[in-house]
Protein backbone atom coordinates (compact mmCIF):
# COMPACT_ATOMS: atom_id res chain seq x y z
CA UNK A 1 0.00 0.00 0.00
CA UNK A 2 1.46 3.41 -0.71
CA UNK A 3 0.68 6.53 1.03
CA UNK A 4 0.11 9.83 -0.23
CA UNK A 5 2.18 12.69 0.33
CA UNK A 6 1.62 15.07 2.72
CA UNK A 7 4.26 17.74 3.42
CA UNK A 8 2.98 17.76 7.12
CA UNK A 9 2.74 14.06 7.77
CA UNK A 10 6.06 14.38 10.05
CA UNK A 11 3.22 16.24 12.25
CA UNK A 12 0.33 14.26 11.08
CA UNK A 13 1.79 11.13 12.06
CA UNK A 14 4.04 10.33 14.86
CA UNK A 15 7.37 8.91 14.48
CA UNK A 16 6.29 5.21 15.64
CA UNK A 17 9.23 2.81 16.40
CA UNK A 18 8.65 -1.30 15.98
CA UNK A 19 6.97 -2.88 18.89
CA UNK A 20 9.09 -5.07 21.59
CA UNK A 21 8.25 -8.33 22.30
CA UNK A 22 6.69 -8.33 26.31
CA UNK A 23 9.55 -8.27 28.60
CA UNK A 24 8.39 -11.80 30.54
CA UNK A 25 8.97 -13.08 27.13
CA UNK A 26 11.99 -11.86 25.26
CA UNK A 27 14.16 -12.21 28.59
CA UNK A 28 14.41 -16.01 28.81
CA UNK A 29 15.19 -16.42 24.86
CA UNK A 30 17.30 -15.33 22.01
CA UNK A 31 15.44 -14.24 19.56
CA UNK A 32 15.26 -11.00 18.09
CA UNK A 33 13.23 -8.48 20.49
CA UNK A 34 11.66 -6.29 17.96
CA UNK A 35 8.52 -7.48 15.91
CA UNK A 36 7.84 -6.16 12.13
CA UNK A 37 6.19 -3.00 11.14
CA UNK A 38 3.60 -3.81 8.28
CA UNK A 39 3.75 -2.16 5.23
CA UNK A 40 1.56 -0.27 5.49
CA UNK A 41 3.03 1.53 9.01
CA UNK A 42 6.75 1.27 7.11
CA UNK A 43 4.63 3.43 4.22
CA UNK A 44 3.10 6.01 6.82
CA UNK A 45 6.61 6.52 8.61
CA UNK A 46 8.56 6.65 5.67
CA UNK A 47 6.49 9.69 4.35
CA UNK A 48 7.91 11.93 7.40
CA UNK A 49 10.73 12.06 5.43
CA UNK A 50 10.66 15.87 4.01
CA UNK A 51 13.22 15.23 1.59
CA UNK A 52 16.05 18.02 2.57
CA UNK A 53 17.85 19.31 -0.61
CA UNK A 54 21.07 18.53 1.61
CA UNK A 55 19.98 15.17 3.59
CA UNK A 56 21.81 15.16 6.78
CA UNK A 57 21.08 11.56 7.43
CA UNK A 58 23.04 10.89 4.11
CA UNK A 59 26.01 12.29 5.20
CA UNK A 60 25.69 10.91 8.76
CA UNK A 61 26.07 7.45 7.31
CA UNK A 62 29.48 6.15 6.90
CA UNK A 63 27.81 4.70 3.61
CA UNK A 64 26.40 8.12 2.36
CA UNK A 65 23.45 5.34 1.66
CA UNK A 66 20.87 7.54 -0.41
CA UNK A 67 18.33 7.05 2.51
CA UNK A 68 15.67 9.82 1.04
CA UNK A 69 15.26 8.10 -1.94
CA UNK A 70 14.21 4.84 -0.87
CA UNK A 71 12.00 6.21 1.89
CA UNK A 72 10.45 8.03 -0.86
CA UNK A 73 10.16 4.42 -2.84
CA UNK A 74 8.74 3.30 0.87
CA UNK A 75 6.40 5.61 0.98
CA UNK A 76 4.75 4.61 -2.84
CA UNK A 77 4.74 1.30 -1.61
CA UNK A 78 7.85 0.53 -4.02
CA UNK A 79 9.69 -1.99 -1.81
CA UNK A 80 11.78 -3.74 -4.35
CA UNK A 81 12.95 -0.75 -6.13
CA UNK A 82 13.67 0.69 -2.52
CA UNK A 83 15.82 -2.31 -2.28
CA UNK A 84 17.85 -1.65 -5.45
CA UNK A 85 18.72 1.53 -4.33
CA UNK A 86 19.54 0.62 -1.31
CA UNK A 87 21.58 -2.47 -1.97
CA UNK A 88 23.40 0.36 -4.39
CA UNK A 89 25.67 1.62 -1.61
CA UNK A 90 25.05 -0.74 1.40
CA UNK A 91 25.97 -4.93 0.50
CA UNK A 92 24.68 -5.96 4.08
CA UNK A 93 21.23 -3.94 4.75
CA UNK A 94 19.75 -6.48 6.87
CA UNK A 95 22.41 -6.23 9.17
CA UNK A 96 22.71 -2.28 9.42
CA UNK A 97 18.82 -2.30 9.99
CA UNK A 98 19.49 -4.32 13.34
CA UNK A 99 23.04 -3.55 14.58
CA UNK A 100 23.91 0.12 13.36
CA UNK A 101 23.10 2.38 15.76
CA UNK A 102 20.84 4.67 14.14
CA UNK A 103 20.19 7.03 16.89
CA UNK A 104 23.90 8.29 16.93
CA UNK A 105 23.84 8.45 12.82
CA UNK A 106 21.47 9.10 10.15
CA UNK A 107 18.55 9.35 12.72
CA UNK A 108 20.46 11.65 15.08
CA UNK A 109 20.86 13.74 11.63
CA UNK A 110 17.62 13.84 10.86
CA UNK A 111 16.27 17.33 10.27
CA UNK A 112 12.46 16.45 12.30
CA UNK A 113 14.62 14.71 14.84
CA UNK A 114 14.61 17.87 17.22
CA UNK A 115 11.14 18.63 18.32
CA UNK A 116 8.93 15.47 15.90
CA UNK A 117 11.02 12.63 16.25
CA UNK A 118 13.20 11.38 13.58
CA UNK A 119 12.30 9.11 10.95
CA UNK A 120 12.39 5.68 11.74
CA UNK A 121 15.40 4.87 9.61
CA UNK A 122 16.78 1.82 10.94
CA UNK A 123 13.41 -0.20 10.97
CA UNK A 124 12.67 1.04 7.32
CA UNK A 125 15.65 -0.92 6.32
CA UNK A 126 15.43 -3.57 7.88
CA UNK A 127 11.54 -4.02 6.58
CA UNK A 128 12.83 -3.77 2.92
CA UNK A 129 15.93 -6.25 3.08
CA UNK A 130 13.64 -8.76 5.06
CA UNK A 131 11.71 -8.40 2.41
CA UNK A 132 14.03 -8.68 -0.27
CA UNK A 133 15.83 -12.17 1.34
CA UNK A 134 12.68 -13.76 1.39
CA UNK A 135 11.43 -12.82 -2.05
CA UNK A 136 15.16 -13.46 -3.39
CA UNK A 137 15.43 -10.06 -5.23
CA UNK A 138 18.98 -9.68 -6.14
CA UNK A 139 21.30 -7.71 -8.76
CA UNK A 140 21.42 -9.30 -12.37
CA UNK A 141 25.36 -9.91 -12.53
CA UNK A 142 24.59 -12.02 -16.56
CA UNK A 143 25.85 -8.82 -18.10
CA UNK A 144 29.01 -8.16 -16.18
CA UNK A 145 32.05 -9.55 -18.00
CA UNK A 146 34.19 -11.95 -16.00
CA UNK A 147 38.08 -11.25 -15.16
CA UNK A 148 40.21 -14.10 -14.64
CA UNK A 149 42.01 -12.08 -11.90
CA UNK A 150 41.06 -13.59 -7.79
CA UNK A 151 40.92 -11.82 -4.99
CA UNK A 152 42.28 -13.54 -1.78
CA UNK A 153 39.78 -11.72 1.33
CA UNK A 154 41.10 -13.21 5.04
CA UNK A 155 38.34 -12.44 7.36
CA UNK A 156 34.51 -13.22 6.60
CA UNK A 157 33.58 -10.11 8.80
CA UNK A 158 31.85 -7.15 7.63
CA UNK A 159 34.69 -5.58 5.91
CA UNK A 160 35.03 -8.64 4.16
CA UNK A 161 31.82 -9.70 3.18
CA UNK A 162 31.59 -6.15 1.76
CA UNK A 163 34.74 -6.15 -0.35
CA UNK A 164 33.38 -9.57 -1.79
CA UNK A 165 30.28 -8.80 -2.76
CA UNK A 166 31.60 -5.37 -4.14
CA UNK A 167 34.53 -7.33 -6.40
CA UNK A 168 32.11 -10.24 -7.69
CA UNK A 169 29.85 -7.29 -8.91
CA UNK A 170 32.58 -6.23 -10.93
CA UNK A 171 33.28 -9.94 -12.59
CA UNK A 172 36.28 -10.68 -9.95
CA UNK A 173 36.09 -13.45 -7.95
CA UNK A 174 36.72 -13.01 -4.35
CA UNK A 175 37.61 -16.26 -2.61
CA UNK A 176 37.11 -15.61 1.84
CA UNK A 177 39.23 -17.15 4.16
CA UNK A 178 38.34 -17.27 7.82
CA UNK A 179 39.10 -19.42 10.88
CA UNK A 180 36.05 -19.82 12.41
CA UNK A 181 32.71 -22.55 11.07
CA UNK A 182 30.39 -19.81 10.00
CA UNK A 183 30.81 -16.27 8.22
CA UNK A 184 30.08 -12.86 9.85
CA UNK A 185 33.28 -12.82 11.79
CA UNK A 186 31.61 -10.89 15.41
CA UNK A 187 28.37 -10.57 13.23
CA UNK A 188 28.32 -14.11 14.44
CA UNK A 189 30.59 -14.85 16.84
CA UNK A 190 30.04 -11.79 19.07
CA UNK A 191 26.71 -9.60 18.53
CA UNK A 192 23.95 -12.10 20.64
CA UNK A 193 21.20 -13.34 19.12
CA UNK A 194 18.56 -11.14 20.02
CA UNK A 195 20.01 -8.12 18.31
CA UNK A 196 20.98 -10.60 15.47
CA UNK A 197 19.37 -13.98 14.82
CA UNK A 198 22.07 -16.04 12.94
CA UNK A 199 19.60 -17.43 10.33
CA UNK A 200 20.18 -13.86 9.02
CA UNK A 201 24.59 -14.43 8.56
CA UNK A 202 23.64 -17.52 6.59
CA UNK A 203 20.85 -16.93 4.48
CA UNK A 204 23.59 -13.89 3.15
CA UNK A 205 26.42 -16.47 2.96
CA UNK A 206 23.88 -18.31 0.63
CA UNK A 207 22.91 -15.27 -1.24
CA UNK A 208 27.20 -14.40 -1.50
CA UNK A 209 28.21 -17.75 -2.65
CA UNK A 210 24.63 -17.78 -5.62
CA UNK A 211 27.02 -14.43 -6.23
CA UNK A 212 30.33 -16.59 -6.72
CA UNK A 213 32.03 -16.01 -3.63
CA UNK A 214 33.74 -18.99 -2.71
CA UNK A 215 34.01 -19.16 1.28
CA UNK A 216 36.86 -21.42 2.53
CA UNK A 217 36.20 -21.76 6.34
CA UNK A 218 37.84 -23.08 9.45
CA UNK A 219 41.05 -22.18 7.39
CA UNK A 220 43.41 -20.05 9.90
CA UNK A 221 46.05 -17.99 7.41
CA UNK A 222 49.12 -18.86 8.72
CA UNK A 223 48.56 -22.44 10.41
CA UNK A 224 46.26 -24.27 7.77
CA UNK A 225 47.95 -22.26 4.43
CA UNK A 226 50.57 -19.99 4.93
CA UNK A 227 50.55 -16.26 3.88
CA UNK A 228 52.89 -16.33 1.25
CA UNK A 229 50.68 -19.61 -0.57
CA UNK A 230 48.12 -17.65 -0.13
CA UNK A 231 48.99 -14.30 -1.55
CA UNK A 232 50.59 -16.54 -4.62
CA UNK A 233 47.77 -17.97 -5.65
CA UNK A 234 45.88 -14.64 -6.03
CA UNK A 235 45.91 -11.41 -7.85
CA UNK A 236 45.78 -9.00 -4.75
CA UNK A 237 44.53 -9.46 -0.75
CA UNK A 238 42.62 -7.63 1.50
CA UNK A 239 43.27 -8.14 4.90
CA UNK A 240 40.06 -7.97 7.43
CA UNK A 241 40.59 -9.90 10.51
CA UNK A 242 39.45 -7.34 13.01
CA UNK A 243 40.73 -6.88 16.32
CA UNK A 244 39.85 -9.55 18.80
CA UNK A 245 42.24 -8.91 21.53
CA UNK A 246 40.59 -7.52 24.82
CA UNK A 247 41.77 -4.34 26.54
CA UNK A 248 43.62 -5.48 29.92
CA UNK A 249 43.23 -3.69 33.07
CA UNK A 250 45.59 -3.05 36.33
CA UNK A 251 42.76 -3.52 38.91
CA UNK A 252 43.93 -5.57 41.85
CA UNK A 253 43.22 -9.18 41.42
CA UNK A 254 41.76 -8.91 38.04
CA UNK A 255 43.17 -11.81 36.87
CA UNK A 256 41.32 -14.02 39.53
CA UNK A 257 39.03 -17.24 38.81
CA UNK A 258 35.60 -15.74 38.49
CA UNK A 259 36.71 -12.53 36.41
CA UNK A 260 35.74 -13.47 32.30
CA UNK A 261 36.38 -11.44 29.57
CA UNK A 262 33.85 -9.82 27.34
CA UNK A 263 34.59 -11.87 24.19
CA UNK A 264 35.38 -14.86 25.31
CA UNK A 265 31.62 -14.72 27.57
CA UNK A 266 29.57 -13.89 24.37
CA UNK A 267 31.91 -16.35 21.84
CA UNK A 268 31.63 -18.90 24.32
CA UNK A 269 27.23 -18.46 24.74
CA UNK A 270 27.07 -18.39 20.73
CA UNK A 271 28.95 -21.48 20.15
CA UNK A 272 26.97 -23.44 23.03
CA UNK A 273 23.44 -22.49 21.25
CA UNK A 274 24.46 -22.59 17.86
CA UNK A 275 26.30 -25.87 18.18
CA UNK A 276 29.06 -24.94 16.46
CA UNK A 277 31.73 -26.99 18.61
CA UNK A 278 34.55 -24.68 19.12
CA UNK A 279 36.71 -26.69 21.88
CA UNK A 280 38.64 -23.31 22.61
CA UNK A 281 35.58 -21.52 23.55
CA UNK A 282 34.38 -22.12 27.30
CA UNK A 283 30.55 -21.73 27.46
CA UNK A 284 29.61 -19.60 31.01
CA UNK A 285 26.44 -20.47 32.28
CA UNK A 286 25.46 -17.83 35.20
CA UNK A 287 22.22 -19.12 36.46
CA UNK A 288 21.68 -18.06 39.58
CA UNK A 289 24.84 -15.99 40.07
CA UNK A 290 25.59 -12.66 41.17
CA UNK A 291 27.19 -10.72 37.99
CA UNK A 292 28.63 -7.73 37.52
CA UNK A 293 29.49 -5.87 33.98
CA UNK A 294 32.57 -3.34 33.73
CA UNK A 295 32.11 -1.22 30.65
CA UNK A 296 29.91 1.46 29.44
CA UNK A 297 29.94 0.36 25.43
CA UNK A 298 27.74 -2.09 23.57
CA UNK A 299 29.44 -4.96 24.19
CA UNK A 300 29.28 -4.58 28.16
CA UNK A 301 25.24 -4.44 27.19
CA UNK A 302 25.24 -7.67 24.84
CA UNK A 303 26.80 -9.14 27.87
CA UNK A 304 24.24 -7.91 30.61
CA UNK A 305 21.63 -8.51 28.11
CA UNK A 306 22.92 -12.38 27.94
CA UNK A 307 23.38 -13.28 31.99
CA UNK A 308 19.72 -11.71 32.04
CA UNK A 309 18.53 -14.56 29.60
CA UNK A 310 20.71 -17.05 31.15
CA UNK A 311 18.58 -16.56 34.22
CA UNK A 312 21.32 -14.99 36.70
CA UNK A 313 20.39 -14.42 40.06
CA UNK A 314 21.48 -10.17 39.50
CA UNK A 315 23.31 -8.19 36.57
CA UNK A 316 24.70 -4.62 37.61
CA UNK A 317 26.84 -2.87 34.71
CA UNK A 318 28.99 -0.50 36.52
CA UNK A 319 30.41 2.36 34.63
CA UNK A 320 32.70 4.94 35.84
CA UNK A 321 30.89 8.12 34.48
CA UNK A 322 27.14 8.69 33.67
CA UNK A 323 24.72 7.67 31.37
CA UNK A 324 25.03 10.37 29.00
CA UNK A 325 28.82 9.93 28.48
CA UNK A 326 28.99 6.00 27.86
CA UNK A 327 29.75 5.36 24.02
CA UNK A 328 27.34 2.91 23.20
CA UNK A 329 23.96 3.18 22.47
CA UNK A 330 21.30 4.42 24.72
CA UNK A 331 18.74 2.05 23.06
CA UNK A 332 20.81 -0.69 24.35
CA UNK A 333 20.60 0.80 27.77
CA UNK A 334 17.28 1.25 27.87
CA UNK A 335 16.30 -2.21 26.45
CA UNK A 336 19.17 -3.74 29.33
CA UNK A 337 16.64 -1.64 31.89
CA UNK A 338 13.42 -3.20 31.09
CA UNK A 339 14.78 -6.38 30.89
CA UNK A 340 15.83 -6.36 34.76
CA UNK A 341 19.69 -5.12 34.45
CA UNK A 342 20.69 -2.64 37.56
CA UNK A 343 23.08 0.35 36.67
CA UNK A 344 25.34 1.90 38.43
CA UNK A 345 26.82 5.13 37.13
CA UNK A 346 29.67 7.34 38.29
CA UNK A 347 31.19 4.86 40.31
CA UNK A 348 34.87 2.52 39.52
CA UNK A 349 36.31 -0.43 40.69
CA UNK A 350 39.17 -0.31 42.64
CA UNK A 351 39.69 -3.54 43.06
CA UNK A 352 38.49 -7.73 43.33
CA UNK A 353 37.09 -8.96 46.53
CA UNK A 354 38.12 -12.87 46.60
CA UNK A 355 37.85 -15.83 48.73
CA UNK A 356 41.32 -16.46 50.88
CA UNK A 357 40.86 -20.16 50.53
CA UNK A 358 39.48 -20.89 46.78
CA UNK A 359 40.92 -17.42 45.19
CA UNK A 360 37.27 -16.72 43.78
CA UNK A 361 35.66 -13.82 43.19
CA UNK A 362 33.15 -12.83 46.00
CA UNK A 363 32.72 -9.03 45.19
CA UNK A 364 34.03 -5.82 43.57
CA UNK A 365 35.07 -2.81 45.42
CA UNK A 366 34.02 0.74 43.75
CA UNK A 367 34.52 4.34 44.78
CA UNK A 368 32.56 7.01 43.48
CA UNK A 369 33.11 9.34 41.44
CA UNK A 370 32.40 13.22 39.82
CA UNK A 371 32.85 14.35 36.16
CA UNK A 372 34.65 17.58 35.92
CA UNK A 373 35.56 20.24 33.45
CA UNK A 374 37.12 18.60 30.37
CA UNK A 375 35.71 14.62 31.38
CA UNK A 376 38.26 14.64 34.09
CA UNK A 377 36.75 12.45 37.07
CA UNK A 378 37.31 13.09 40.43
CA UNK A 379 37.22 10.44 43.67
CA UNK A 380 34.72 11.08 46.30
CA UNK A 381 36.53 10.51 49.49
CA UNK A 382 34.91 7.90 51.98
CA UNK A 383 32.77 6.91 49.28
CA UNK A 384 33.99 3.14 48.94
CA UNK A 385 31.59 0.21 48.92
CA UNK A 386 31.72 -3.42 48.70
CA UNK A 387 29.17 -4.88 45.20
CA UNK A 388 28.32 -8.74 45.96
CA UNK A 389 29.35 -10.66 42.84
CA UNK A 390 30.25 -14.35 41.65
CA UNK A 391 31.11 -12.68 38.29
CA UNK A 392 32.56 -10.27 36.83
CA UNK A 393 32.74 -9.46 33.28
CA UNK A 394 34.77 -7.23 31.99
CA UNK A 395 34.40 -5.44 28.30
CA UNK A 396 36.63 -2.74 27.96
CA UNK A 397 37.08 -2.48 24.60
CA UNK A 398 39.35 -4.10 22.14
CA UNK A 399 42.67 -3.44 20.98
CA UNK A 400 44.80 -4.90 17.91
CA UNK A 401 45.49 -8.40 17.30
CA UNK A 402 48.62 -8.81 14.51
CA UNK A 403 49.03 -11.86 12.97
CA UNK A 404 52.73 -13.26 13.30
CA UNK A 405 53.23 -13.03 9.47
CA UNK A 406 52.57 -9.87 8.75
CA UNK A 407 56.55 -8.87 10.06
CA UNK A 408 57.48 -11.84 8.20
CA UNK A 409 55.86 -10.21 5.05
CA UNK A 410 56.80 -6.75 5.57
CA UNK A 411 53.56 -5.36 6.21
CA UNK A 412 54.00 -2.82 8.06
CA UNK A 413 51.95 -1.40 11.69
CA UNK A 414 51.29 1.24 13.99
CA UNK A 415 53.04 1.53 17.46
CA UNK A 416 49.36 0.19 18.54
CA UNK A 417 49.40 -3.00 16.14
CA UNK A 418 46.75 -1.67 13.83
CA UNK A 419 47.54 -2.06 10.23
CA UNK A 420 49.67 1.26 8.34
CA UNK A 421 47.82 2.28 5.52
CA UNK A 422 48.48 4.65 2.97
CA UNK A 423 46.81 7.85 3.09
CA UNK A 424 47.88 9.62 -0.06
CA UNK A 425 45.77 11.00 -2.86
CA UNK A 426 45.01 8.71 -5.61
CA UNK A 427 47.82 9.76 -7.94
CA UNK A 428 50.33 8.19 -5.55
CA UNK A 429 48.69 5.27 -3.67
CA UNK A 430 45.82 3.60 -2.12
CA UNK A 431 43.74 5.10 0.74
CA UNK A 432 43.42 1.03 1.88
CA UNK A 433 46.76 -0.65 0.66
CA UNK A 434 49.33 -1.50 3.21
CA UNK A 435 53.19 -0.97 2.80
CA UNK A 436 53.01 -3.94 0.35
CA UNK A 437 51.58 -3.07 -3.58
CA UNK A 438 49.00 -5.56 -3.67
CA UNK A 439 47.75 -6.37 -0.42
CA UNK A 440 44.86 -4.10 1.66
CA UNK A 441 43.24 -3.62 4.52
CA UNK A 442 40.59 -2.45 6.07
CA UNK A 443 37.90 -2.68 9.40
CA UNK A 444 39.11 -2.66 12.70
CA UNK A 445 42.70 -4.47 12.52
CA UNK A 446 42.93 -0.69 10.65
CA UNK A 447 40.73 1.42 12.25
CA UNK A 448 40.62 0.29 15.88
CA UNK A 449 37.13 -1.10 16.95
CA UNK A 450 34.50 0.53 15.58
CA UNK A 451 31.10 0.23 14.31
CA UNK A 452 30.07 -2.50 12.19
CA UNK A 453 29.08 0.38 9.62
CA UNK A 454 32.28 1.41 8.87
CA UNK A 455 34.05 -1.77 8.50
CA UNK A 456 31.50 -2.12 5.59
CA UNK A 457 32.47 1.49 4.44
CA UNK A 458 36.59 0.20 4.25
CA UNK A 459 35.94 -3.04 2.37
CA UNK A 460 33.53 -1.44 -0.52
CA UNK A 461 36.40 1.50 -0.54
CA UNK A 462 38.70 -1.38 -0.75
CA UNK A 463 37.29 -3.60 -3.01
CA UNK A 464 37.08 -0.74 -5.40
CA UNK A 465 40.58 0.45 -5.18
CA UNK A 466 41.82 -3.51 -6.05
CA UNK A 467 39.35 -3.50 -8.60
CA UNK A 468 41.05 -0.07 -9.61
CA UNK A 469 45.16 -1.71 -8.81
CA UNK A 470 44.05 -4.67 -10.89
CA UNK A 471 43.16 -2.76 -14.10
CA UNK A 472 46.87 -1.31 -14.17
Amino acid sequence: MSVKKDPLSFIVNNRQTPAKRVVEKRRVDFDEIYTVNDNDESSKQASRCLDCGNPYCEWKCPLHNYIPNWLEQVTEGNYQQAYELMYQTNPLPEICGRVCPQDRLCEQACTINTGFGAVTIGAIEKNISDQAMKNDWRPDLSKVPTSNKRVAIVGAGPAGLACADQLVRNGIKAVVYDRYPEIGGLLTFGIPAFKLEKIIIQKRRKYLQDLGVEFKLNTTVGKDISFEQLNAKHDSVFLAMGSYTSVTSTIPSIDSVGVIQALDYLIGNINHHEKFRMRSYVYHDLKGKNVIVLGGGDTAMDCVRTAIRQAAKSVTCVYRRDQLSMPGSQTEVTNAEEEGVNFLFNYSPTSVEIDKESKHVIGLNVEKTIQKVGNNLEIINDSQRLLSADIIITAFGFRASPAFWFEQNKIKLKSTGLIDTFQTDHDIGYEQQTSVAGIFAGGDMVRGADLVVTAIADGIKAANEIIDYLSE
